[in-house]
Parts: structure tokens; C-alpha cells; sequence
């Protein structure tokens, strides 16, 4: 039985979840399925992945094909790599524990590469916010720059209005 590491859609229309399993290759893309390694979901930023790695070693090692999606997120989350240095282990170009060395030291970088990845998009967001206040306080700024003579020709315009108020006030008063 041909079996793939695929994804199964879940979620709504417009916000895909997806689960990542092992299927038969015959089987519907949503339909029967034969374990759930792990969740994906690209609604994120970055992209949410749950993945249980050992399963996925496994699966690969019993000659389950990833799809192409499913390859780039296991490679994202090392389990190609774990899978590539098992191998080794087997032939015997290196032992348990280095293998897991290299691993652990991989996982570690990685981790690294992914917090500062979020640290520049929450930099980027904050930044964004920044500009958007400043371009705000610029915009009230203007309005009140623009409302101001509207108020002082109004206060000019009353002082006229008293003027020639006085100004007919003493004609008045001549005749």
C-alpha cells in the first residue's frame, strides 16, 4: 500500500487549517487516513506547525512520500534531517549520540533564526504604528492650522459688525 505524508484541509472557507497525516495515496485529499502526525496553520505569521517528528522519522524510514508542501515543512522542522542522520546512524558513519548532537545543535539555530524573524515582525508592526500616529497628530495639526483663521476672520467680522454698530448708534444720535 503506497503511503503519503500529506495535508488534510480543515478550517472554513477563506481560513485554511490543515492537518499533516499519513494516507493512503488512494485515498480522498479530507478522507481516511492513517495517523495524525502534526497541525499547519498558514493563517499566522509565521506559520503555526505542530509536528510530532518521531512519527514523521517513522513514516519516512517505512517508505512513506511526502507531498512537496509536506517536504518543505518537515525540512522547516528537522525531521528530514533527523530521518538523513538516522540513516547514517544505521550504516554506521556515526553513533546515537552524535547524531543527536548534530540535531540538537541544528533545532538550537533554528530557534534562533525564528525568534529573531519575529522580533524584526514585531518591530516592523510597532513602526508601522508609529507612523501611522505621527501622520495622525500631522493631520490634526493641519485641521487645527485650517480652523484657526476661519475663527479669527469670525472675531474680525464681529468687531466690524460692533463698529458699524457704533458707527449707526452715533448717527443716530446726530439727528
Amino acid at each position: 500500500m503506497p503511503v503519503k505524508i500529506r495535508l488534510q484541509r480543515h478550517g472554513k472557507k477563506g481560513k485554511p487549517f490543515y492537518w499533516i497525516v499519513a494516507a493512503d495515496a488512494r485515498s480522498k485529499r479530507d478522507g481516511k487516513l492513517l495517523e495524525k502526525i502534526g497541525t499547519y496553520n498558514p493563517n499566522t505569521n509565521p506559520a503555526t506547525i505542530n509536528l510530532n517528528i518521531d512519527d514523521a522519522v517513522k513514516w519516512l524510514q517505512n517508505g512513506a512520500q511526502p507531498t512537496d508542501t509536506v517536504r518543505a515543512i518537515l525540512s522547516y522542522k528537522g525531521a528530514m534531517l533527523k530521518n538523513h542522520l538516522a540513516g547514517g546512524v544505521r550504516k554506521g558513519a556515526l553513533t546515537e549520540e552524535q547524531a543527536e548532537e548534530k540535531f540538537n545543535a541544528w533545532l538550537e539555530e533554528k530557534a534562533k533564526l525564528v525568534s529573531s524573524k519575529e522580533g524584526n515582525l514585531a518591530k516592523a508592526k510597532s513602526d508601522v504604528k508609529a507612523k501611522a500616529l505621527e501622520a495622525e497628530k500631522e493631520a490634526n495639526e493641519a485641521r487645527k492650522a485650517k480652523a484657526m483663521p476661519v475663527e479669527e476672520v469670525a472675531e474680525e467680522t464681529v468687531a466690524e459688525t460692533e463698529e458699524g454698530a457704533s458707527d449707526v448708534e452715533t448717527s443716530n444720535e446726530e439727528e
